[in-house]
């Protein structure tokens, strides 16, 4: 029986990958940090990623190894985790002579829209991390997959996925009062006026219109859990993904005012245009996993609001 090893799973993507992998018939042995993980045809060890001796113990025996582990904007646990961390898993990769070794990426690799994106985002396009110690993260965790394939031909695939939604997360994101803080005017969000700012202390909800700084609706490009979990069911044990990136999204990006419009009239709740002249459209070219691995995601804007509106809607 194939055996995977996971680090990470007790994360956002990391329970769909567990399903994933059992659904595949592939026996997982996963690394538990904090967070209690189960499922079925799973065993675990305890320990740290920045440990190597734990990492050893998952890895020994897999035949493919998943990485998911990171510590978004933790200055305190950043580079443990997701730089010793992903030094520790490659070189158990390396001693262990695995036959696949996956890597779940982020487009913040590529520094989506904190800079001018002229031409849709593919895989061969520069690294450019945006302020942060996520993005940089990610950065560097490609860059060592990358030179370990290269320095020890381990079999290196990359899964760089758009920021990823499930359940009703994109309601959240279209929240004018989850993402304005009244002691923190413009987060997440760019220009706040005063008008605005008094909507968020009276509670008025809205949903944002978020445009450039010339005035135009930002475009931008998210995937839903379930296209990235197709996208990696279909990279597992594939010969055909070995040292090959694969830009993960949805089926096109979504313009902010047809997307906002189009909540506004199912939600019954009036938007808002908010100005963010440090932000910048931008598309991910995702022909690539098409192509190789047949990739055929479902999911565009509306459907994952659908699905959004309808998960708010359970009790």
């Amino acid at each position: 029986m194939t055996t995977a090893a996971v680090f990470g799973a007790g994360g956002k993507l990391g329970r769909h990958v567990i399903g994933v992998l059992d659904g595949l018939g592939i026996s997982t042995r996963v690394l538990v940090h904090r967070t209690p993980i189960v499922g079925k045809n799973l065993a675990t060890v305890a320990g740290s990623i920045s440990d190597p001796a734990a990492v050893e113990a998952v890895v020994r025996g897999a035949d493919i190894v998943v990485h998911l582990a990171t510590a978004k904007e933790d200055a305190a646990t950043f580079f443990d985790v997701s730089l010793r961390g992903t030094f520790n898993v490659l070189e158990a990769c390396r001693r262990q002579q695995v036959r696949q070794f996956i890597l779940f990426g982020g487009d913040a690799a590529l520094g989506i829209w904190f800079y001018p994106q002229p031409i849709p985002l593919d895989e061969h396009h520069p690294r450019t991390a945006y302020p942060g110690h996520y993005a940089f993260s990610k950065v560097m965790e490609e860059v060592m997959a990358e030179q370990y394939a290269i320095q020890y031909g381990v079999p290196v695939t990359v899964l760089r996925s758009s920021w990823v939604f499930e359940g009703a997360d994109l309601l959240r994101h279209f929240s004018l009062l989850q993402n304005v803080s009244p002691t923190e005017p413009g987060h997440g969000f760019g220009e706040i006026s005063p008008e605005v700012l008094e909507q968020v202390r009276t509670r008025q909800e809205r949903i944002p219109v978020l445009t450039d700084a010339g005035g135009a609706p930002l475009r931008r490009h998210i995937v839903h859990i379930d296209d990235v979990m197709q996208a990696f069911g279909r990279m597992v044990d594939n010969p055909a993904a070995i040292g090959q990136t694969f830009n993960i999204a949805s089926p096109a990006p979504f313009d902010y005012a047809a997307a906002a419009d189009y909540l506004s009239r199912q939600l019954h709740i009036p938007t808002v245009t908010l100005r963010c002249p440090s932000y910048h459209s931008f598309e991910i070219n995702i022909n690539h996993a098409r192509a190789v691995l047949g990739y055929a995601p479902e999911n565009d804007f509306f459907r994952m609001a659908e699905r959004a509106i309808a998960a708010k809607a359970l009790p």
